[in-house]
């Protein structure tokens, strides 16, 4: 699978975002007692993580060819 840049970034952006974005979810809910507040950060951080992955990934493949076009070009 190939990401275009600006897909890359944007999935790589929302990554870097969601982390200080639930830690105030997280102190939000403790402070308010919201209802369910735990199982919704959870859900929100498991996602969090699963976009990490995926840029992760995405980035590795992107690397590696990277990595074969640099390998193949003659001086």
């Amino acid at each position: 699978m190939t990401l275009s840049n600006k897909a890359y970034d944007t999935i790589k952006a929302i990554g870097l975002v969601a982390v200080p974005i639930l830690t105030f979810l997280v102190a939000i809910v403790n402070i308010w007692n919201i209802p369910y507040g735990d199982q919704i950060v959870a859900t929100l951080a498991a996602v969090d993580v699963l976009i990490g992955a995926f840029v992760s990934v995405a980035k590795n493949i992107y690397d590696r060819k990277e990595k074969n076009i640099e390998d193949s070009t003659y001086y």
